[in-house]
């Protein structure tokens, strides 16, 4: 049996995962590669690996996986899911090949953990922090993968999510960063989103 020590056990846990990890086909990998090269030739630098990043909740006893994921490769019935987005175009949304889906799975578990660099990063063990964290998924912005309709100047994607949660949840994402001098395309602007939002909540009211 669980002990009381156990069941009050709280963690929030970080992992960087190199893009496409655990891809069969590797055309996830491959179409990373393209981007970053356009992207390191428009921006004069040298094209850098990218990531994206996950996160594993322990709260009361239960594990909770966070993660954004396309709506076919799950069961929405057994798989925590909070909201649905359109990818790539919003009016491609209407068809399930071209829908994301932010899951907050009790018991569940994110693929391919184990290809993760530098394995969970533990960020803190508050359960204040954990307890709000897991609140807050459902006021997340589901807006379009891979385009900028929030203005935050950087698309919005799963990394997006990820940094949008920690920030919401007081957890100071702005300090972190991938590892092996990666890249996490979409991070910062679910900084800039959470950081527009938690302002206007700071705003006398007129």
């Amino acid at each position: 049996m669980e002990s009381e020590r156990d069941a009050a056990a709280a963690g929030v846990d970080l992992y960087w995962l190199p893009l496409g990890a655990g891809g069969r086909t590797g055309v996830v990998r491959a179409s990373g590669r393209v981007y970053e090269a356009i992207a390191a030739r428009r921006e004069h630098r040298a094209p850098a690996p990218l990531f994206h990043s996950a996160l594993e909740v322990q709260y009361a006893g239960a594990r909770y996986a966070l993660e954004m994921a396309p709506v076919w490769s799950g069961s929405a019935a057994g798989h925590g899911v909070v909201c649905e987005g359109p990818v790539g175009l919003a009016c491609l949304g209407r068809s399930r090949l071209f829908r994301y889906e932010v899951r907050c799975w009790r018991g569940g578990a994110i693929p391919d953990l184990e290809e993760a660099v530098g394995g969970a990063q533990r960020l803190s063990t508050d359960p204040l922090r954990a307890e709000r964290l897991l609140a807050v998924v459902s006021d997340f912005p589901a807006a379009t993968w891979g385009r900028d309709e929030l203005g935050a100047g950087e698309m919005w994607n799963s990394n997006s999510l990820v940094a949008w949660l920690l920030a919401r949840s007081g957890h100071h994402p702005e300090a972190l960063a991938p590892p092996c001098r990666g890249r996490a395309p979409g991070w910062s602007a679910g900084l800039v989103v959470a950081a527009r939002e938690e302002q206007g909540r700071a705003d006398p009211q007129d």
